[in-house]
């Protein structure tokens, strides 16, 4: 799906901008263990210079925070108390002692039942990022694969959608699909393991956004947004400069809401 640069507010706002790549954070030095798992693989340029770089962007365990909100629901649904079930676990929940079949039921009623896709934590400095990259003019394109349970793809949708508004994660294309390698991207940003290789396998660039059950896979590696930043810039800068904030442009993610409140506020 396509649409403009959705976060409620004007539409003056949703235009891209371009922006310097940020320094290094204190206590990194160049060379380090540290600045090596954030340093992306030189590639080719795939597109006129001319042309957005086009950011694709995961939801769940990357924006959002997927496993916290899981656990609530499976805790009730397992009659368990939440600190048996580690949020530091393993791809498939093992260390949760779930039985077959027990995670398809507990998705179901997660989804549709408890509407927990419109209700995600989200994940701090995720939005703020996000924001001033699109203003140094990456285009956000947004990459789910949230139509998991049959019958549930209107609320799924919507959800996202409704989610993604409170949220304040801008974007300008919002694709649902499981096979991310078809989708057309300069760079990713991803936290599940088969979807970091598979894109990875096509020759794409990947971010690894850090979790439990992906920390054996080589970086470039975030451990927060503003490291998803420095590895962004950077590559993009490959292609063309860019330019943080323009003059002018209220920065935050709560622009658009503080505008519309003045603006209620104006005589």
């Amino acid at each position: 799906m396509s649409a403009p640069e959705r976060s409620s507010g004007s539409a003056g706002e949703r235009g891209p901008s371009v922006g310097p790549t940020q320094q290094h954070r204190a206590g990194d030095a160049p060379g380090s263990a540290r600045q090596q798992d954030r340093t992306p693989a030189r590639r080719a340029p795939l597109r006129a210079r001319s042309e957005p770089f086009v950011l694709g962007v995961d939801l769940d365990g990357v924006c959002g925070d997927f496993t916290l909100a899981f656990r609530a629901v499976a805790a009730e649904m397992l009659g368990r108390p939440e600190h048996e079930l580690p949020l530091e676990r393993s791809w498939d929940f093992r260390e949760w002692g779930l039985a077959d079949g027990d995670y398809e039921r507990i998705h179901v009623r997660a989804v549709i039942d408890k509407r927990i896709l419109r209700s995600l934590p989200v994940i701090d400095g995720a939005a703020d990022a996000l924001w001033r990259m699109s203003d140094a003019g990456i285009w956000i394109r947004i990459i789910t694969h949230r139509l998991y349970v049959n019958w549930s793809h209107a609320v799924a949708i919507t959800d996202t959608v409704d989610w993604l508004d409170s949220a304040r994660i801008p974007y300008r294309d919002l694709c649902f699909l499981g096979a991310k390698p078809e989708v057309e991207a300069d760079a990713y940003i991803d936290d599940a393991p088969h979807n970091i290789e598979a894109l990875r396998a096509q020759g794409n660039d990947v971010i690894v956004f850090d979790q439990p059950y992906n920390r054996d896979l080589p970086g470039p590696r975030a451990r927060s947004w503003a490291e998803v930043e420095e590895i962004v810039y950077a590559l993009a800068a490959r292609e063309h400069p860019v330019q943080t904030q323009l003059p002018g442009i209220d920065a935050g993610a709560d622009r658009l809401p503080r505008r519309r409140d003045a603006d209620a506020e104006s005589p």
